[in-house]
C-alpha cells in the first residue's frame, strides 16, 4: 500500500508511521496523494513529514524521541498561496494560509519538493472547481492577505494671502512756529550789529507779548 509513496527516495520508516496515522485520520473520500520526508544533511533521525491530500495539507514532526506524531493541517480554501524553492541542499516547501500565517518544511529532496508542489497545484485547482460548482460562480483562489501601505494624504496647496503692507500714515507736517523762526531771525539781526540791544530786547518783548 505504501510502495507509491517511497518512489521519490522517501524515508521508509518515517512514511509507515505517517501512513498508519492517516489511516486513523482521513475520512471516507480523503486520499493522500503524496508523502515527502524530510532529509537532513548530516543526521536524519526523527524527520519531518508533509502530506498532501485532495482535501489539505498535513505536516507531521515526531515527538517523544519518535514515539508520537504531532502535525497541524490546513484545507485546501484556506490556503492561499504553495511555494517550492530549491537551495544547494534540497528545497522547501511552503504554504501561506488565507490569514497570512506561514508553514513549511526545509530539506526536502529536490524531487520531492517539486513533486508536493506539483500535487498542492492540482489540489488548488480541483478546488477552484468545486467552489465555483457550489456557487455556480466563477471564483479565484484567494491570495495571501497583504498589508496595502496606508495612503499618504498630501495636502493641496493653500494660496497664501500676501501680507497686507499697511500704508504708512501720512505724517502731518508741523506747522512751522512762526514765533521761533521770528525769534531766530531777531537774534541773528541782532548779533550782525543790525540792531542794538536795545531794540533786540524790545522786539522780544513785543513778540512774546502776541502769546
Amino acid at each position: 500500500m505504501i510502495d507509491k509513496f517511497l518512489a521519490d527516495q522517501q524515508e521508509q520508516g518515517a512514511v509507515e508511521k505517517v501512513y498508519s496515522r492517516l489511516e486513523q485520520l482521513l475520512p471516507t473520500g480523503e486520499e493522500a496523494l503524496y508523502i515527502a520526508t524530510q532529509k537532513k544533511p548530516l543526521v536524519n533521525i526523527l524527520p519531518d513529514v508533509v502530506v498532501v491530500t485532495n482535501r489539505r495539507v498535513l505536516f507531521f514532526t515526531p515527538a517523544n524521541l519518535g514515539l508520537s506524531l504531532k502535525f497541524v493541517d490546513f484545507t485546501w480554501k484556506d490556503i492561499a498561496d504553495v511555494n517550492m524553492k530549491e537551495e544547494i541542499i534540497g528545497s522547501v516547501f511552503t504554504i501561506v494560509t488565507t490569514q497570512g500565517a506561514e508553514m513549511g518544511v526545509d530539506y526536502l529532496p529536490k524531487v520531492q519538493g517539486r513533486k508536493l508542489y506539483q500535487f498542492s497545484q492540482q489540489c488548488r485547482e480541483e478546488e477552484r472547481k468545486r467552489a465555483e460548482k457550489q456557487t455556480g460562480h466563477i471564483i479565484n483562489i484567494p491570495e495571501a492577505p497583504q498589508t496595502a501601505p496606508e495612503p499618504v494624504h498630501i495636502p493641496e496647496p493653500v494660496a497664501t494671502p500676501a501680507p497686507v503692507i499697511p500704508e504708512p500714515e501720512p505724517v502731518a507736517t508741523p506747522k512751522p512756529d512762526e514765533l521761533t523762526e521770528k525769534l531766530k531771525k531777531l537774534r541773528m539781526l541782532f548779533d550782525n550789529g543790525l540792531i542794538s540791544q536795545e531794540e533786540y530786547n524790545a522786539k522780544k518783548l513785543e513778540l512774546l507779548n502776541d502769546l
